[in-house]
């Protein structure tokens, strides 16, 4: 059963990977965008690994602060119980000077790895950046070549028509005339009816001066 299960995998695998070379063949722009789209999450997965470890060092490094400040603060004290004669309090500072001490040599362990991790995590993280944008440049290159393919294409499917068909340069000739003469009559119009105008209000004044002269 197993087996069966295994090589069932394998041939929705072989088919899933079969189909996206068929794709890449047929539309290589639309596979690197798809890539593209899975680097940029994958980059972004990093970016926010990277500020994690920045407060774990960060972490590191006030814990640290805190456990020098005790071991010393505590070294102090024994000293001060050792001369007092306080035997019991003398003990106590000491077992946690010890402790302390302790802790500073397992944070600065802790600081040191974390350090390095953080670099190793970070060169990464820049690689993986300049490698998103050097796929980002090749997709503006892709797509200026496909869109100066695209009208190459519709260019040479323009002057392929019209070798094909003269009928096409007829149907041209035909509507810039049809234009000119559209053009001809609106101009045409358009002066009859400015001239109009003009002799109504010449008319128009006429009449007025000689109501005027009849008046006097």
């Amino acid at each position: 059963m197993t087996n069966l299960l295994e090589r069932m995998k394998n041939t929705v695998l072989a088919d899933i990977n079969n189909l996206l070379d068929k794709k890449e063949e047929k539309n290589p722009l639309a596979l690197l965008n798809q890539y593209v789209r899975e680097c940029e999450k994958e980059t972004d997965k990093v970016k926010k690994l990277v500020e994690r470890q920045y407060k774990l060092k960060e972490e590191f490094s006030k814990e640290l602060l805190h456990a020098e400040e005790m071991a010393e603060k505590r070294k102090r004290q024994a000293e001060v119980a050792s001369k007092a004669g306080e035997e019991e309090l003398y003990s106590f500072a000491q077992l946690e000077q010890k402790n302390y001490e302790e802790r500073v040599i397992r944070l600065k362990e802790s600081l040191r790895n974390t350090e390095q991790q953080l670099h190793e995590i970070e060169t990464k993280y820049m690689d993986m950046k300049h490698k998103l944008k050097d796929m980002k440049i090749r997709q503006m290159e892709l797509m200026a070549k496909e869109n100066i393919t695209k009208a190459h294409h519709t260019m040479n499917k323009v002057l392929e028509e019209k070798q094909a068909k003269p009928t096409n340069q007829a149907r041209f000739t035909e509507m810039e005339q049809y234009i000119e003469k559209l053009e001809n009559k609106i101009n045409t119009e358009y002066y009859k009816q400015t001239m109009d105008e003009k002799l109504a209000e010449l008319e128009k004044d006429m009449l007025k001066k000689e109501d005027d002269s009849i008046s006097l």
